[in-house]
């Protein structure tokens, strides 16, 4: 009996093989974990790779002393890069937000709205008053009073556009006149001066008029409000619009292929990007020492928001980890690190949000181009810390309001900066302005602003991508109440069908001729059968 148990369950007689087996299990097992990963994650590692031979690059060619000519055929290839991504923002921005719009429902449009808007302005805020906070405990300006634009060498910046007409630009930006002009153009004031008196009573004075202009960029902003508008009244058209929406859905899905096949170039277009940005410096070791301070605090900050608040916020309302939300999107972090751009990383970033993370296409498509245009935390860090190094390195001593002032324009001018490369620059402009300070000190920050834009970057678009994960989790949070209330009304229904199905049958069973005939008919054989017991037990 044991020699036949042991024959059927097949383990006494195969004792020694077994690890044998289970190794060379685990090591194909390994193998191919590895091959899964390798495959799935082939583009990062070309990213990545694609900066580290950047860098290298850039060192060995820097050597060669090359001619301003010649960084420019060097630099082609990451050109050519930046000129891709920017050529998709149109499309991506526009037909995303048609169709996100038009896919979700008024009601869950607005909530949803409402709480990207709250989001972003918290967010923006708290990181205002980290760049405030950094730049009085580090003090970048203190001591460097000798340090000025002539010292090293740079151009000036003159920036005069006063603090409101900055704003009243904001709100005529959003309502383009012409939304074919806004595709590559935005309206910009400029000032002229005008002789205003009489000449007789010799009363004659100069007055700056405002007047208004275009300059070369798009106005993604009056796009962005434009397709969202758009998007709803073709969900309000009902089956008219049905066509439209199918339409915008279908050349959305195009673009998206486009970027999949732009995303290949990237490694080796970043690669150059690096490159090139490394050769063109010119003396690195003095702004560094100059500049050193500024540098840190701004990049500190960045570090502080992206690698603590942000993950933060986003545990606080989804009980999940950041970093395994963020490990998904290191080839759009890498991205926005080359290119300083977060509209130039919104194709890249909305792939990868979607595919890796799983995020709702709706929520991706409504949140990131919005996101793109107005959520700019990294950038209120380092206007923060700009705006105070610039009061002390001309020695002004910032009161409560002027603080105040700093954290207000910039949370609100950060809506209007531009998602470009050195777009920052010209928003500081409106702080110092806001508060009274010179601008001429502006060109120490675009000395500089290569460094910290790619981390200011970087930041902005991981604010973006959190908030779509936060979105996603409140939408899904919400799907669930519906299908839990709607069950729950089916089964009350149900619940009131049956009451009814059982009253109605007593009540057939009471009103029925037959019933009582049936009842009657009981009754009278129940009397004769109590006669005779009756009978039979008086006998």
């Amino acid at each position: 009996m044991e020699e036949k148990k042991s024959e059927i369950n097949g383990h006494a007689g195969h004792k020694n093989p077994l690890p044998a087996v289970s190794l060379k299990s685990e090591k194909n097992s390994f193998k191919d974990r590895f091959m899964v990963f390798f495959k799935r994650n082939l583009l990062v590692i070309f990213t990545v790779s694609g900066v580290l031979v950047g860098v290298g690059l850039g060192m060995m060619v820097r050597n060669m002393n090359l001619t301003r000519a010649q960084m420019t055929y060097f630099a082609f290839p990451g050109e050519m890069l930046l000129r891709m991504l920017k050529m998709i923002i149109l499309p991506l921005v526009v037909c995303s937000l048609i169709s996100g719009a038009a896919s979700l429902d008024t009601r869950s449009l607005g909530k949803l709205g409402g709480i990207a808007v709250s989001y972003f302005l918290v967010t923006t805020l708290i990181a205002s008053s980290i760049g405030v906070a950094l730049a009085f405990i580090i003090k970048p300006g203190v001591g460097a009073g000798a340090l000025n634009t002539n010292n090293l060498g740079l151009e000036g910046v003159s920036s005069n556009k006063e603090t409101a007409d900055s704003f009243l630009d904001l709100a005529r930006n959003l309502f383009p006149s012409n939304l074919v002009a806004a595709a590559f153009r935005s309206y910009v004031t400029d000032y002229k001066t005008i002789l205003v008196g009489n000449v007789t009573n010799e009363t004659l004075n100069y007055q700056k008029v405002p007047y208004g202009t275009d300059a070369d960029g798009m106005n993604i902003l009056g796009l962005v409000l434009f397709a969202m508008v758009f998007g709803v009244a073709l969900r309000k058209l009902g089956a008219e619009g049905e066509e439209l929406i199918r339409f915008f859905n279908a050349f959305n899905e195009a673009t998206m292929v486009l970027v999949s096949w732009i995303m290949w170039y990237v490694p080796f277009g970043i690669m150059f990007l690096v490159g090139s940005k490394i050769v063109e410096m010119e003396d690195v070791v003095l702004l560094v020492t100059s500049l050193g301070k500024y540098i840190f605090a701004s990049i500190l900050g960045h570090i502080i928001h992206g690698g603590i608040i942000l993950p933060l916020i986003y545990f606080m309302f989804t009980r999940a980890n950041p970093f395994s939300f963020l490990s998904g999107l290191i080839t759009p972090f890498t991205t926005a690190f080359a290119t300083c751009s977060s509209s130039a990383t919104l194709p890249t970033m909305m792939k990868c949000v979607e595919e890796n993370n799983g995020v709702d296409k709706r929520i991706s498509r409504f949140i990131l181009p919005i996101g793109a245009t107005v959520n700019m935390d990294g950038a209120a860090i380092f206007q923060c810390v700009a705006a105070v190094f610039i009061a002390q390195l001309n020695n002004v001593e910032l009161n409560a309001g002027q603080i105040f002032t700093i954290l207000v324009t910039a949370t609100a001018s950060s809506v209007g900066a531009a998602g470009i490369p050195a777009g920052g620059i010209i928003t500081i402009a409106i702080i110092l302005e806001a508060i009274g300070l010179p601008t001429h000190d502006l060109s120490l920050m675009l000395a500089v602003d290569w460094i910290v834009d790619r981390t200011t970057t970087v930041v902005n678009v991981e604010g973006d991508a959190l908030g779509a994960g936060i979105l996603h989790h409140i939408n899904e949070q919400e799907m669930k109440k519906q299908r839990k209330q709607e069950q729950h009304q089916e089964e009350q229904e149900l619940e009131e069908v049956k009451v009814e199905v059982v009253a109605n049958v007593k009540a057939e069973e009471e009103t029925s001729p037959l019933v009582t005939h049936q009842f009657q008919g009981d009754s009278s054989s129940r009397e004769t059968l109590d006669d005779k017991d009756g009978v039979e037990s008086v006998l």
